[in-house]
């Protein structure tokens, strides 16, 4: 009989290292028999500009029935989340500030906490998901991940005087400290599955550009040798994991052809897709990969900027979202600003079954992951923050109970909800920011 094998067994070669997702051969023979000893992960999903409430709100409270025309795109995941009313941001409001929701909108989501405005300097809080890493993540390679799809610089004033960092981040390390997000699906997958910048790591990637192969090729005997010593239903969850990442790395050099044509690899620079939908699902991709291989077990994803006034020509929305978010009931702007919300919709539709298709245990991802999706700005045309828009999906290994729409009464703090996710994750957390204690969900 093969010794047991280790948890963080790796594959490795030529200067990589592959981590490998949970396998039942992984696991000390007393966790094989309930099969429970699978780790808790936390995911943030940041939209900006509000959403046409609208067409947001399900028609009652209670378990999910017909969803309404934005969260359609989450029909089939009823049962995997629940929606959550009445939900609010105090810090977000002016609170005699001024102008600036949008930068205050976004950095006040995560740590409830009035940012500091005077002269683009920064003065804010610790994140929620920060206060997890803080926790937990000495238990994984990395404490936590920020990815985002637009860049945005931490210096400069951006929104009526408050600091550019607000509206670009909505992980903080600390008062003055972003956790600044990657943008770039290359550079995220070389920093989760490359193993850093030493010597032997520049010699590897260079060796593969040279001779055009796949991350996986430098592993394949160590992966030969472990197939031998696992089970039949791990030696098929090792080949989907590896044509997983084979099919995510074609894609995001796919991803990058238009910027490598006559390009030599030396001289490659580090391009992102221009398709908007193929650059949030490759991070996404990212996303379920560091969870499943266990690099990490916190997660922010910024999908675009808080102000962000991208055009979304792939929905015949020529003009800036942010601009058509302040559509004063206009008819044809209120069409455009439903089809950007419900393609954002769409995307976390994407993610979901990406979670509820890898396995995890006993079970999956998504029943191992308690994910929050939302915005801290509640109507875009009114720019309120208050009733915000908030589904939170997984059952958090156990934790949740999703299928639901709750309406909570009005004004209770959005940052409760924080602190019963923390709690949920073995972080009890005190206060954060306005809160009053755990919201019950």
């Amino acid at each position: 009989m093969h010794p047991p094998l280790s948890r963080r067994t790796f594959l490795r070669g030529f200067g990589t290292a592959l981590a490998l997702p949970m396998m039942e051969s992984l696991l000390p023979a007393r966790a094989i028999a309930g099969f429970r000893e699978v780790p808790t992960r936390l995911a943030y999903l940041y939209v900006p500009n509000g959403v046409h409430l609208q067409d947001w709100w399900p028609a009652k409270e209670g378990r999910l029935g017909n969803l309404p025309w934005i969260l359609e795109p989450l029909q089939d995941f009823r049962k995997e989340f629940s929606v959550l009313g009445g939900l609010t941001s105090d810090k977000a409001r002016a609170n005699g500030d001024g102008p600036g929701d949008h930068a205050r909108a976004a950095a006040v989501w995560l740590t409830a906490v009035q940012p500091l405005k005077k002269d683009g300097r920064i003065g804010l809080g610790v994140s929620a998901d920060q206060l997890a890493a803080q926790k937990i993540g000495h238990a994984t390679r990395f404490r936590s991940i920020q990815l985002g799809c637009e860049k945005g610089g931490n210096a400069g004033q951006c929104d009526s005087g408050y600091s550019c960092a607000y509206s670009s981040n909505i992980s903080w390390q600390g008062a003055e400290t972003p956790a600044s997000k990657e943008v770039k699906p290359r550079l995220v997958f070389d920093r989760l599955f490359r193993g850093g910048n030493t010597d032997q790591n520049r010699a590897a990637t260079a060796e593969q550009r040279k001779k055009r192969k796949s991350l996986l090729d430098f592993v394949l005997e160590d992966a030969r040798k472990l197939r031998s010593q696992l089970g039949n239903t791990d030696r098929q969850k090792l080949d989907e994991y590896f044509s997983g990442v084979r099919e995510l790395e074609r894609r995001i050099e796919f991803s990058e052809k238009d910027f490598v044509v006559e390009v030599p690899d030396e001289a490659r620079p580090q391009g992102t897709p221009e398709n908007y939908e193929i650059h949030v699902r490759l991070m996404m991709d990212l996303l379920v990969l560091a969870f499943q291989t266990d690099r990490t077990r916190v997660a922010t994803f910024l999908l675009a900027n808080e102000g962000s006034n991208r055009s979304y020509r792939n929905l015949e929305v020529r003009e800036g979202h942010h601009g058509i978010s302040h559509h004063g009931n206009d008819s044809a702007k209120v069409a455009k600003i439903r089809r950007i919300n419900r393609f954002h919709v769409e995307q976390l539709a994407y993610l979901l079954e990406r979670l509820k298709s890898t396995r995890d245990g006993a079970g999956d991802l998504l029943d191992n992951t308690m994910l929050v999706y939302g915005s801290n700005i509640g109507d875009g045309n009114r720019h309120n923050h208050d009733d915000l828009p908030t589904l939170l999906c997984g059952r958090g290994n156990g934790a949740l109970t999703p299928g639901k729409y709750t309406r909570f009464a009005r004004n209770t703090p959005l940052a409760n909800l924080h602190l019963a996710l923390l709690d949920k994750m073995g972080v009890p957390t005190r206060a954060l920011g306005d809160s009053t204690g755990l919201l019950k969900i």
